[in-house]
């Protein structure tokens, strides 16, 4: 077996519940030699005693942290690790399909690609839905010079057995972190990933870094994978949920990236402020409201239990924002590590 030229770094996406089944899709559909490093960010004690037996028998590097983390957090402490030509993004809950990685390393290579996105998925049933097959993210600058973020995602909510013959590889501007090859040594020039994208928007960062490093994006129809989306299925997913959807780091998010590329707060930005909070609402006091109130929609309870939620979550970012930095590892300087990647591909 050749040496492999790619490492999968799998991070923790919102909750845990999904974990084995994504791990064994991942080891049942790719059929070429790859290194793989799992994050494992303070998961429940069943998941990580799984996580550590199959670390052992089938020899990846398994790190875990006693704390919950943010996704480029995560990421980069996967990516400190890696000495290959390529790495691929993967988020906890994404179900791969046969020749999923071939057909990215195959489009990277032919076309020379900095970063690649597969054709990808929503929900169940896995491979049906369309949630992703290209987009664009750049800066739009107005008549009066002020500067609009424009955010675009291609065929969302097509049925892939419909599009799926009419898409081709192509060059776009967008990959989402769900599941996304990245060619290491792009890193050099843009460093770690920002670590104040906290939750949201983090792609069109990344995306946008890449393409003015001189970078190029694309997408790659033959490769599909899908994301199965929350909500929280279980108790122990709750806590984490909760915090990777927090209004804190929502805010934090679009406030970084909107100081970062000097962006117009717009309607774009005031629509966005107006649904912090919105995925807690639609995934547990939704459906919680429905279960105790025999199916009606019961709004006086739905308004206690929003005005009650904001102040738990409140408390989690607040609490959370104080126990990190004592407990945050020092990621390795990039310099070093991407010479590393050189020095191996002489």
């Amino acid at each position: 077996m050749s040496e492999p030229i790619i490492t999968l770094v799998v991070v923790p996406r919102e909750r845990f519940s999904c974990t084995q089944e994504s791990l064994e899709s991942i080891y049942e559909h790719t059929e070429i030699p790859f290194k793989l490093i799992y994050v494992d960010g303070n998961s429940p004690t069943k998941v990580s005693k799984y996580l550590q037996i199959q670390a052992q028998t089938k020899n990846f590097k398994l790190i875990r942290t006693d704390y919950y983390l943010s996704p480029n957090h995560a990421r980069n402490i996967g990516l400190s690790h890696v000495d290959t030509k390529y790495l691929v993004f993967v988020d906890n809950d994404v179900v791969v399909s046969p020749g999923w990685l071939k057909a990215l390393v195959n489009c990277a290579e032919t076309t020379g690609a900095t970063v690649v996105g597969p054709l990808m998925c929503e929900k169940q049933p896995i491979h049906q839905r369309v949630h992703f097959a290209g987009g664009e993210s750049h800066i739009v600058i107005d008549v009066k010079g002020r500067r609009h973020l424009r955010e675009k995602m291609y065929k969302q909510g097509h049925q892939v057995s419909d599009l799926r013959p009419q898409l081709q590889q192509t060059e776009t501007e967008l990959a989402e972190f769900h599941c996304t090859l990245v060619r290491t040594e792009i890193f050099e020039r843009i460093s770690y990933l920002d670590e104040e994208m906290l939750n949201t928007k983090e792609h069109l960062d990344f995306c946008m870094n890449v393409r003015e490093a001189g970078g190029k994006i694309y997408f790659e129809p033959d490769s599909l994978v899908t994301y199965v989306p929350g909500p929280p299925l279980e108790w122990s997913d709750l806590h984490f949920y909760m915090l990777r959807w927090s209004d804190a780091w929502t805010l934090g998010s679009l406030q970084r990236i909107r100081a970062k590329w000097n962006l117009s707060e717009d309607g774009y930005f005031q629509t966005k402020y107006k649904k912090l909070g919105v995925r807690r609402v639609a995934t547990i006091i939704k459906p919680f409201v429905r279960q105790v109130s025999f199916g009606n929609e019961n709004k006086p309870l739905k308004r206690l239990l929003k005005r009650l939620d904001r102040k738990l979550n409140r408390f989690l970012t607040d609490r959370y924002a104080k126990m990190l930095p004592q407990q945050k590892l020092e990621l390795r300087p990039m310099k070093k590590e991407v010479s590393l990647v050189q020095e191996l591909s002489r």
